[in-house]
């Protein structure tokens, strides 16, 4: 227990609770800019099992912000790259590195033996779709985003209100890191904050952080903190994602992203619909709804909207560009 001696002279640790650290397994969703930061925290405290979903590759446009990676990696699995780096830091945390995305399909497998799940994919469908795996099997679930000089982390499910009790609609619009920006150390503190709320899950400290969201803006130096524990879960099972191969032969496909966006579409049945034309939209009997954008934004208005017209069993497919 050498290692670990400065922490567990912390009374709330003890030898007690470096057990419940190594004991615990996490799933941790993204390798990218906020696991820059959580991931060595976690690493370093001494978590027991670490499975890391991230299919994308290491770009040179990551490097400011991923600090985890090193140039040399540039075209390799980030998955791989985190788990090589990592244990390097503790052979004694066991990383389970999958390079694929999590899907509604995937997920099953993905939270196999998981005490706790992490999402720093920064990504609203994947968000959504942890949120409402972890509601249904009471795992808690600590989620983040960070963006331009901001960023918040919250604490949800678990016993707690889920991500859709507090956020029960997309916004309008959203920006990312392409479009809008991001500046490395914002994300590092989110980060860093995210990693404690998980260490102080499994350390079972109070208050806990389920319920809990913490924001901060660094562009005036304000941060700000709620708690939601109260916060009452939607009765429309709405902002239901899931994946192509979930998709049924019976299904209506509802193509939101035009031939520019996405020449081919997710299936040959679809019907292209442009977002706009929606409120005059005659739609014929379904079994199911399938509403397909980029990214799940114009998905949700859609459904929004056409829920207001008395259309139900809607789900969603965020399905990416071409």
């Amino acid at each position: 227990m050498q290692r670990y001696q400065r922490q567990m002279q912390l009374p709330e640790i003890g030898e007690q609770g470096q057990q419940r650290l190594q004991q615990a397994r996490v799933l941790v969703v993204g390798a990218g800019g906020l696991s820059a930061t959580l991931l060595p925290q976690l690493v370093g405290a001494g978590i027991g099992r670490i499975r890391l979903y991230d299919a994308d590759r290491v770009a040179l446009h990551n490097l400011h912000r991923q600090t985890l990676f090193k140039q040399q990696d540039i075209g390799k699995a980030k998955a791989l790259c985190a788990q090589a780096h990592l244990s390097q830091c503790n052979s004694d945390v066991l990383i389970e590195p999958e390079v694929t995305h999590i899907t509604a399909s995937t997920l099953r497998q993905a939270l196999r033996d998981i005490d706790i799940v992490v999402d720093a994919a920064d990504n609203f469908a994947t968000t959504y779709l942890l949120s409402d795996a972890c509601l249904t099997h009471g795992l808690p679930l600590i989620s983040a985003s960070a963006l331009g000089t901001q960023g918040y982390v919250g604490g949800f499910c678990g016993g707690a209100p889920s991500y859709k009790a507090l956020f029960p609609h997309l916004p309008e619009t959203a920006g990312n890191c392409q479009s809008a920006g991001v500046m490395g150390p914002v994300v590092a503190c989110i980060a860093a904050i995210q990693a404690q709320m998980v260490l102080s899950w499994i350390l079972q400290r109070t208050p806990s952080p389920l319920g809990l969201l913490v924001r901060g803006n660094f562009t005036d130096w304000q941060f700000s903190q709620f708690r939601f524990d109260t916060a009452v879960e939607p009765i429309e099972k709405t902002l239901h994602f899931i994946d192509r191969g979930q998709l049924s032969p019976s299904d209506l496909i509802l193509e939101l992203r035009d031939r520019d966006e996405a020449p081919n579409s997710v299936a040959e049945t679809a019907i292209r619909v442009p977002f706009q034309a929606l409120e005059q939209w005659d739609a014929p009997v379904y079994q199911r709804l399938v509403l397909v954008c980029r990214t799940g934004l114009r998905s949700a208005r859609a459904e929004r909207l056409l829920r207001q017209r008395g259309l139900e069993n809607i789900v969603l497919l965020a399905a990416g560009g071409p």
